[in-house]
């Protein structure tokens, strides 16, 4: 399916969504809008179990359309806005109740890094580099670029990445820990698949949508927050036919046949 920029493809319990806006599949208000559209489809598919964001060719994003900037300078209203559609996007993407995997397959700048940030967990190609450079075009990152960032590799780190405007190889990320693994460029999408099985397969949806559910928001709460979420949630699944049947498939030494429900 195609929806305006934006290549979605199922895979048995998996959706992966390709960013495709060429060249370099810059993020303008048409394809944040269609991105949007694409994840509230995607998380409304009870038969999706796990994501993967990548984009399409050699770019994963560019960053913003810069273009879309020049008739708004001076207007404090319209830069509000364009921040917004930005932090929408990658709220819909942090909040998304089931596992999302950033497949950064080339350049990831600005707006496209923090795309990636808002994705659970982040894979990246050999190749690839990252980076938020806003601050040469007299900006700052404003898609949660500055507190995302500094959730993941710490105050001072962050202040580094955005105020040098470097970009980080590969190896680098990995380092400071953005990303989680390096992988072949050609390989990417395959290691992409098999954490994504690696998450869902075999395990109840009913589980997996809680626990994700419970870290992200104590993630971006306090400890006493998530501990109240995280017992709820654990709460909820004592009226789910799948944690009746796990328990009672532990106790048989037998493998728990799992309905999602």
């Amino acid at each position: 399916m195609t929806n305006q920029y934006i290549n979605l493809t199922y895979e048995k319990n998996l959706a992966i969504i390709e960013i495709d806006n060429a060249p370099a599949n810059a993020l303008s208000t048409a394809v944040l809008e269609s991105l949007s559209n694409v994840l509230k489809e995607v998380n409304q598919n009870e038969n999706v179990h796990a994501v993967i964001l990548t984009g399409k060719g050699k770019f994963f994003v560019a960053g913003a359309d810069i273009k879309e900037f020049i008739p708004n300078m001076g207007d404090k209203e319209a830069g509000r806005k364009m921040s917004q559609a930005g932090q929408s996007v990658c709220d819909d993407i942090e909040s998304m109740k089931k596992p999302v995997i950033a497949a950064i397959n080339g350049l990831a700048l600005g707006g496209g890094l923090e795309i990636a940030l808002a994705c659970h967990i982040r894979l990246i190609s050999e190749t690839a580099e990252v980076g938020l450079p806003e601050l040469k075009l007299g900006l700052l990152p404003s898609f949660g670029g500055t507190q995302r960032l500094t959730k993941i590799v710490g105050l001072a780190e962050a202040m580094d990445i955005i105020l040098s405007s470097k970009q980080l190889t590969a190896k680098e990320t990995k380092e400071l820990k953005i990303t989680k693994e390096i992988v072949p460029k050609d390989q990417l999408l395959i290691r992409a698949k098999e954490l994504a099985t690696t998450y869902t397969e075999n395990k109840s949806f009913e589980s997996v949508t809680r626990v994700v559910e419970a870290l992200v928001s104590g993630y971006n709460s306090n400890i006493n927050e998530g501990l109240k979420i995280e017992n709820e949630k654990f709460a909820e699944l004592f009226l789910t036919n799948d944690a009746k049947e796990g328990v009672e498939a532990f106790n048989e030494k037998r493998v728990a046949s799992f309905k999602h429900s």
